[in-house]
């Protein structure tokens, strides 16, 4: 089969602000807006297209990076240097603190649109 996510657009209070704030946590780049999108390209060439739209119409989704130890340990000190509140589970049960599932690490935040972010160094289940 060679269907392939290929891009998928995430709703924003702002799409600049969004997009930079994810390609600082993750040492990505930023790609040249097109239209009404700030693309940010991730390792597997998927792109996160952010667009700006009222408030009100945002639903706040889900995003999971699998990311490497060195990578999550970068992102979370950005976490955590940038006042962040982050969670050990998607339900913010568990405030500052990661997680240890199928021993890796994870951890969850909100970025500033109100979307739940996760970091995780091992798949679920994996």
């Amino acid at each position: 089969m060679s269907v392939e996510l290929n891009h998928t657009i995430i709703h924003s209070r702002d799409n600049r602000e969004s997009a930079e704030f994810l390609a600082d946590l993750l040492g990505l780049e930023i790609g040249t807006e097109w239209g009404p999108f700030i693309p940010v390209v991730l390792a597997n060439d998927i792109t996160l297209d952010f667009a700006t739209t009222p408030e009100a119409s945002i639903t706040p989704q889900h995003y999971a990076f699998l990311v490497s130890e060195a990578e999550f340990d970068a992102a979370f000190a950005r976490i955590q240097e940038l006042g962040i509140a982050y969670y050990a589970d998607p339900h913010m049960k568990l405030p500052r603190e990661i997680n240890h599932h199928d021993g890796g690490r994870g951890v969850y935040f909100p970025d500033p649109s109100g979307h739940g972010m996760e970091l995780i160094t091992r798949p679920y289940g994996g």
